[in-house]
């Protein structure tokens, strides 16, 4: 799949989840709870063991019907290996140059989490695609009306503090698409379910007004 045809359906569906789990199974079975809700982008952080064998098994079991992602992503070997494992963009918490390069060189988004002006400015000349505003619950959406101020052409992502009742909010200020992890993975799979359906429903809102 081509690089722009992932930020293209980030950008069309609004919402990215964030897997964080304890094993291999959870993390499956929470990807497929959240994909059962109609979210078609799943992050899986490395802070999951062998993060690389689950985006493999997603990859393989659903090829590009889902957009699978890598997260905390700290550096450029960890960027590589889950590219290699069928990664369609990578996610950091904070801006990594050796990781942009590496994500430039092979065409793949990179996602990467800022909290100043100075920050997002040097990820952007650094070829980064989507700022991740991290983590969202310090900064809000005001911050994002003020960063499009002078940089009205960045793509911004909140990660961090998301949810139900703040979702619209993000989404109007002027993100590209929010990323959301505990205030949507947790619970049962029905829940999972559930509340991911009540996610895209309010973006969706949100996107058309």
């Amino acid at each position: 799949m081509e690089k722009y045809e992932v930020l293209k359906r980030i950008d069309k569906s609004g919402i990215i989840a964030v897997v964080r789990a304890k094993d291999f199974n959870e993390a499956k079975k929470i990807s497929l709870a959240c994909m059962n809700g109609g979210i078609d982008a799943i992050e899986i952080a490395f802070t999951v063991p062998n993060a690389q064998y689950v985006i493999e098994s997603l990859v393989k079991e659903f090829g590009d019907k889902l957009l699978v992602g890598a997260g905390t992503v700290l550096d450029s070997e960890t960027a590589r290996i889950a590219i290699l494992a069928g990664a369609k963009y990578i996610v950091s918490p904070a801006f990594n140059l050796q990781t942009a390069k590496l994500c430039n060189r092979y065409q793949i988004p990179y996602m990467a989490g800022c909290m100043t002006l100075t920050e997002i400015l040097t990820a952007l000349e650094a070829g980064t695609d989507i700022i991740k505003i991290f983590p969202g619950n310090i900064l809000n959406p005001s911050f994002v009306s003020a960063i499009k101020g002078p940089l009205p052409q960045a793509k911004l992502m909140p990660t961090g503090g998301v949810n139900l009742e703040n979702v619209t909010e993000w989404i109007k200020s002027g993100c590209i698409a929010v990323g959301v992890g505990g205030n949507l993975t947790k619970g049962s799979s029905d829940d999972i379910t559930n509340t991911a359906k009540a996610f895209i429903a309010k973006i969706k809102e949100a996107k058309s007004i």
